[in-house]
């Protein structure tokens, strides 16, 4: 139960093959001729069977052909026997390799897989190759070099491309693994089984389409929170919703929130086929991730200045050398050499030239990583100075790549670099933006790091009245919320707002006026009116009575003739925003399909579609999120002094993400919302006008569960947490595991003694290796949950200076189980705590939740030896019985 659901697909040890008649190849398909060629000309390590489909062998027969994995490569029309077969054979996995099978006949063959209980990869898949056990049960070509690189594709012929590219690049892979259209095992199954494939250190996936975005979105964080993922998504879309009713829906993209999904889950996106190969190039490198300085080290100023210039469009910084390390090379290179920003080694830089700018930059703290430029000359060495790149390569631990320029006379230099797995590239362009894909990844790293709350530590907002507001709406059959109604759902949140009042004649408007107070700005309030400026429904710094009167008048009479079916309530008079250096700014929400909720922030105003300034991010957010959202927009660089107008309030602007990523998260009927214009200066900010859309509250999709099943990433679970007495004294409490709590976990690990780590490990290891840790302290609160019990402790200082820092003591954890009903547990606590009912307090909680999930069962597996827990289980009403498989376990298991 400790492997991964998908081993027997990936990792079987016995193959049974329906390829049709062995002795007439001509009557088998193009897929059974290519896989038969393939197997042959690399022999599985494993046991190959054949079998026919049309057998007439009994059950009896049939059981000495059990295998775990059943390869089929058949026509369409005898697919679904062969499945039927390998399913009487007990399968554990089947491969069908085949093209162009329709929706309709691929549920067939997924419900005979659901009926029989094996993992189907297909129809339409073109195979998958695991080099380290020669297994190449692929169509797509040769077996490839073994590596530590996975490739994942939904294209059968790209994945050709890049299986002939990497063997011309002496790249290797530990998985290719190719899906096609209609697999049962999808992309985010097979994301999750290489996140825990010790044998994959990186993972490049090019991708078309996501069938479950809920799934794909936790399997691409678990993922990229362990290695490094690459990601290549055809089908750009560029139109936008067309049918929007706010601005944010007119200039949200479902691309550009693809950009935001994966910018939050850790991984890094490419755009092009030849990026996707420059960053195959540098995660087969295994490069981890850095900050964003990259030192150019060249022998010709031309292509320094173009690697320099690219630097700055992709918003890398330029590495400049310390001056220490300026004064310590300068004597050991060409007098003409300049070492103030490039590393311009002249042409007459030679091989030493080179070692010591090498050895300079390595050591340098101000260099996050290195690109070496190589431009041949007369007399030139371009051998030499590759083998020293490939010398000082095992003493780096920052990422060095190379561009070697030119043709024919740097043949051999690339393959030098090549073989010591150096990313070299004939441009300076390719090479720095394949460093600013590793660059990104660091970035990335910091977004997937967090994980907010759905509510701030701010005053706690009107829910409930929210709810009533947008339930009444709702009951009137209405969707749009007029500007009143929208300010009155932004202020239960403490968002603040200009105070608006209607006025449904032209004496109320008057009256209304002169009690705010002029200058004020009148706008027609109706639920079938969008952009009230279209319309001429707008009036800004109206200053006295009378042209009140005019205006409301003029108003109401424009837009009858505009749009006479409209329903009008009336006009809005409000105060003008008395903000004179104010930025005008706008924050909206949009909900995608298939990710759900997305908060845009940018540049606001009547230009705002003309301008297309928004940077996107998925709710929840924190203070860290909210800034970094600020800082992606195109305005971020107003919001400080510009032209003689003081720096706005940030955290201020902050707080109102903070609050809409509150709403998003509370109300998940909210679909679209224009906050625009939301005015901020040095004093503060204020939401001059506010349009939100409804809806009902979205159906909760397969593997969402709770509240917040309409977010694509759940908020942190702050409602489990717990406060419980200590036997003796004190107190400990019980909460979800967030990623902060690595090192803690990784304390207790050490502290526990061996029995207690074999116990948990089934292994004698004194810590978690790095992988695991993050994979137990970085989880999808949807489909796994860990609760952590932690004491505080006095940590030195006296008096009100005393410091306290928090204990891990004990951790308890379920997996959802891939039928979706049951979930497995582990639990493991700190030897200096046994024996005061903290193992019971920790199983009962961690029942308590994956009860509310909806499971129905947990399971663990337990050593024979461990006595003490076996008696836990005993305790908590637990069924202990044999393990078939394995005599050394027993299996507990617990209905929920």
């Amino acid at each position: 139960m400790d492997k991964h659901y998908l081993t027997p697909l990936f990792e079987p040890e016995s193959i049974v093959l329906f390829t049709g008649p062995q002795d007439a190849p001509e009557q088998q398909t193009p897929q059974a001729r290519a896989l038969l060629a393939h197997m042959a000309a690399q022999p599985f390590k494993g046991v190959v069977a054949p079998l026919d489909v049309h057998t007439t062998g009994t059950l009896g027969d049939l059981a000495q052909a059990r295998a775990d994995l059943a390869i089929v490569a058949l026509p369409e029309d005898e697919i679904l026997h062969a499945l039927e077969l390998a399913g009487r054979i007990k399968v554990k996995a089947a491969l069908v390799l085949s093209a162009s099978i329709g929706q309709a006949k691929a549920q067939e063959m997924h419900r005979v897989a659901q009926r029989h209980g094996f993992w189907l990869l297909g129809p339409n898949s073109q195979g998958f190759q695991r080099p380290a056990l020669q297994l190449n049960a692929c169509a797509a070509g040769e077996l490839a070099s073994a590596g530590q690189l996975a490739l994942v594709s939904q294209s059968g012929a790209l994945t050709a491309s890049i299986l002939d590219w990497a063997r011309q690049n002496r790249v290797g892979f530990s998985s290719v693994i190719s899906l096609g259209a209609h697999t049962q095992v999808g992309l985010w199954a097979v994301l999750d089984y290489l996140a825990n494939d010790p044998h994959t250190h990186g993972v490049v996936v090019y991708m078309e389409g996501i069938a479950n975005a809920r799934r794909f979105t936790s399997a691409l964080r678990g993922a990229a929170h362990a290695k490094p993922v690459v990601v290549l998504k055809a089908g750009r879309k560029q139109d936008g919703n067309v049918a929007a009713q706010t601005h944010s829906g007119a200039i949200v993209g479902s691309d550009e929130v693809f950009d935001a999904v994966l910018r939050r889950a850790g991984a890094v996106r490419v755009r092009s086929f030849v990026e996707l190969f420059s960053a195959a190039k540098c995660l087969a490198s295994r490069y981890r991730p850095v900050g964003r300085r990259l030192g150019v080290i060249t022998n010709g100023g031309g292509p320094g200045v173009l690697a320099a210039d690219y630097v700055n469009e992709l918003g890398l910084q330029l590495g400049v050398l310390a001056a220490d390390s300026v004064r310590e090379l300068a004597p050991r290179v060409p007098k003409a050499a300049t070492l103030t920003d490039l590393m311009d080694l002249t042409e007459d830089a030679t091989v030493e030239h080179y070692r010591a700018a090498l050895e300079t930059a390595i050591k340098d703290r101000q260099l996050d990583g290195v690109l070496a430029i190589y431009s041949p000359k007369f007399g030139g060495d371009p051998e030499g100075v590759a083998r020293e790149l490939v010398q000082i390569r095992p003493r780096m631990s920052k990422p060095l790549v190379a561009c070697w320029m030119g043709d024919s006379s740097v043949g051999a230099a690339r393959h030098l670099l090549a073989d010591a797995q150096i990313p070299s590239f004939r441009t300076p362009e390719a090479a720095v933006g394949a460093f600013g894909n590793i660059a990104s990844f660091y970035q990335a790293q910091q977004l997937l790091q967090q994980t907010p709350p759905p509510l701030s530590s701010l005053a706690a907002p009107d829910v409930e009245g929210a709810r009533l507001l947008i339930e009444s709406v709702l009951t009137e059959r209405r969707k749009v919320l007029t500007e009143m109604e929208s300010k009155a759902l932004l202020a239960a949140f403490h968002i603040p707002v200009t105070q608006t009042l209607l006025a449904r004649s032209a004496n109320e408007a008057m009256m209304i006026a002169s009690q705010i107070g002029y200058p004020v700005a009148l706008k027609i309030d109706s639920p079938d009116i969008s952009h009230k400026s279209d319309v001429g429904g707008v009036a800004l710094n109206v200053m006295n009575a009378t042209a009140v009167r005019d205006i409301w008048q003029d108003m109401m009479a424009a837009v009858r003739e505009k749009l006479p079916q409209a329903r009008i309530n009336g006009v809005t008079v409000q105060a003008m925003a008395r903000k004179a250096r104010g930025r005008e700014l706008y924050i909206g929400v949009v909900t995608d399909d298939p990710f759900g909720p997305v908060i845009a922030f940018g540049a606001g105003g009547t230009m705002i579609e003309l301008i297309h300034d928004h940077a996107m991010e998925l709710p929840p957010l924190n203070q860290f999120l909210a800034r970094r959202l600020i800082e992606r927009s195109r305005v971020h660089e107003t919001l400080g002094d510009w032209r003689g107008a003081p720096a706005v309030d940030l955290a201020a602007l902050e707080q109102v993400l903070l609050r809409v990523s509150e709403m998003v998260c509370e109300l998940p009927q909210l679909r679209e919302m224009d906050i625009n214009p939301i005015i901020v200066d040095e004093h503060g900010v204020v939401a001059v006008d506010a349009r939100v859309v409804i809806g009902p509250a979205a159906q909760t999709s397969p593997g969402r569960a709770g509240k917040y099943g309409h977010l694509s990433i759940l908020p942190y679970p702050q409602r489990f947490e717990q406060v419980w007495p200590l036997r003796g004294g004190g107190e400990y409490t019980v909460r979800p595991i967030h990623p902060d709590d690595a090192q803690m976990l990784q304390d207790m690990m050490r502290r526990l003694s061996p029995e207690s780590r074999y116990f948990r490990f089934i292994s004698n290891m004194a810590e978690l290796p790095p992988q695991m840790l993050s994979r137990f302290t970085l989880i999808d609160y949807d489909r796994e949950m860990a609760l952590c019990a932690v004491v505080e402790l006095e940590d030195g200082g006296e008096g009100d200076d005393k410091r306290k820092r928090e204990k891990i003591i004990g951790v308890s954890r379920y997996i959802t189980n891939p039928d979706q009903n049951s979930c497995e547990f582990s639990l493991v606590i700190d030897d200096a705590y046994a024996g005061q009912g903290l193992g019971t307090r920790m199983m009962l909680s961690i029942m308590d939740v994956a009860r509310e999930k909806g499971l129905q069962e947990i399971i663990g597996l337990v050593l024979t030896q461990n006595v003490g827990m076996l008696k836990l289980m005993r305790s908590l009403g637990f069924e202990v019985k044999a393990y078939a498989e394995d005599p050394d376990f027993r299996l507990v298991t617990h209905p929920l």
